[in-house]
């Protein structure tokens, strides 16, 4: 029997200007060089909801060393022009709102965003932002998590193009997540709802608690995406200044890997 390769894909997220705007560009090219499929770049705003305490802090360190609108603009559009990863930015709806959520998004698009996570802002109260996303070729990524209905499932997956993103527990980040019955029981919800229901492809960016190989392993074949977040911004925050890149690069390729399967 021949062998096949198994990819493990990691979307590997960064807080933009943590631990500084310098920083926080070694960190993305770490991340891209380790392996990862995609950059998710959070913008840090002072009152997260659904957050960890690792993520918040690493919040109010970038917020304090200087993070605006603007400049994260600046460096996404930095880290968009020197690696073919492609990007997510993901903030908080109060983030968008204060821009405009139609400029917000232009804004995405012409610094090389591939794709906008706002989980404050759900698909039948977005305020505008799937239809922007649209008109500006950004793919809008709704966020579904385990205790979500049939019904709204189905809603949901109506407006995924064609990602979404499945929080594999309730909660806050940060805390390890058991992948067990229950979690795989989820992500099959989502794969059948949206096979039965809809048309073409569908990509699960699956995290909140993912930080071992094992898991993402586990979470191999069952999604496209396996999202490492609070791991890498520890990394980060136990890092010396001048080590960051090595840290974090050899973080993602600890989780981001390739096995032959028979």
């Amino acid at each position: 029997m021949n062998a096949r390769i198994m990819t493990a894909r990691i979307m590997s997220h960064l807080v933009a200007f943590f631990p500084d705007r310098a920083g926080s560009l070694e960190a993305a090219r770490g991340l891209a060089d380790g392996g990862s499929a995609y950059l998710e770049i959070q913008f840090p705003f002072s009152d997260p909801v659904a957050d960890g305490p690792v993520i918040q802090e690493a919040c109010t360190r970038a917020l304090e060393a200087g993070f605006t609108v603007d400049e994260g603009f600046e460096l996404v559009q930095k880290i968009a022009g020197s690696s073919p990863v492609p990007l997510f930015i993901m903030c908080y709806a109060n983030t968008a709102f204060f821009h405009g959520i139609g400029e917000f998004v232009k804004r995405c698009a012409e610094s090389g965003v591939h794709g906008l996570i706002v989980p404050d802002l759900p698909v039948d109260m977005d305020e505008g932002l799937y239809d922007a996303c649209d008109s500006n070729g950004i793919h809008a990524v709704p966020v579904v998590s385990p205790s979500v209905s049939d019904e709204r499932l189905y809603l949901i997956l109506g407006h995924a193009s064609p990602y979404v993103y499945a929080a594999l527990r309730r909660g806050i980040t940060g805390s390890r997540t058991v992948l067990d019955r229950e979690s795989k029981a989820f992500l099959e919800r989502i794969r059948s709802h949206h096979v039965r229901e809809r048309k073409g492809e569908i990509r699960i960016l699956a995290g909140f608690g993912i930080s071992e190989p094992g898991q993402v392993r586990a979470l191999s074949g069952l999604v496209h995406a396996a999202v490492v977040g609070s791991a890498f911004v520890r990394t980060i925050a136990d890092s010396d200044r001048d080590d960051i890149y090595s840290a974090v690069r050899k973080k993602a390729e600890e989780l981001s890997f390739q096995e032959e399967r028979a």
